[in-house]
């Protein structure tokens, strides 16, 4: 799954699971797995280690990856998750909601 519709500083909404219905940016994107990381969505706890002496350790928040396919685009002028649609301008791809919006 290399070709994810969504890109690094996009806006999106989880459409299920224990976040369904948050809305937030994508921080990062791996094609290869086809995940995303959303910043405030599938918060999970990292116990981590104390790397330098002085250096505290413990439990921190932190962001998992989500599925790609568990989150759609927003859309500012739909005020929704939206599907995208490829419409080629000047020879370019260019990914744009049904409403007109385009996001590139």
């Amino acid at each position: 799954m290399n070709n994810l519709f969504v890109k690094k500083g996009d806006t999106v909404v989880v459409l299920n699971g224990d976040d369904k219905g948050v809305k937030g940016e994508v921080i990062a994107v791996s094609p290869d797995e086809g995940k995303v990381l959303v910043k405030g969505a599938n918060i999970i706890h990292k116990h981590v280690k104390p790397r330098r002496q002085g250096e505290t350790g413990g439990i921190v928040d932190a962001e998992g990856a989500i599925y790609a396919a568990k989150v759609a685009l927003w859309c500012p002028d739909c005020k929704k998750g939206v599907r995208v649609h490829m419409t080629m301008v000047d020879d370019k791809k260019i990914r744009t909601c049904k409403c007109g919006h385009k996001f590139d």
